[in-house]
């Protein structure tokens, strides 16, 4: 984690909120137009996008507003592991007052779908 990072785990926790240099009302706003960002990058073998999936493990905001995102893949041997990252880093990256963006894969835990929204497992009838 950076220095005086904020951590959202799906959403900002009043701990990391209150470590923030970056004024509360403000990181919210970040951190909601983040996950929006998010919302618009799709699997593109599932017919949902990378946030409602529960692909996103981690999105941390440093003071200077630079984001690093801990994401996964549906699988290890996902044909778009090479570009997911990418995808990610020019959505992020577009949000107002982002510095920049730091996508990492992991594979720890192994993502399943229980991680899904129920929003995702409606849309895919998984329900």
């Amino acid at each position: 984690m950076n220095e005086q990072a904020t951590t959202a785990e799906t959403t900002p926790n009043a701990a990391a909120v209150a470590g923030s240099a970056i004024p509360a009302d403000e990181l919210a706003r970040v951190t909601d137009d983040i996950i929006q960002a998010l919302k618009t990058v799709y699997d593109p073998e599932i017919p949902a996008d990378i946030y409602e999936l529960g692909l996103v493990y981690k999105i941390d905001i440093d003071d200077d507003r630079f984001v690093s995102i801990d994401m996964t893949l549906t699988a290890p041997g996902c044909p778009v592991a090479g570009e997911m990252p990418g995808w990610v880093e020019n959505a992020v990256g577009a949000v107002a007052g982002i510095t920049g963006v730091k996508v990492s894969m992991v594979f720890d835990p192994p993502w399943t779908p229980d991680r899904m929204s129920e929003e995702a497992q409606v849309a895919l009838n998984w329900y």
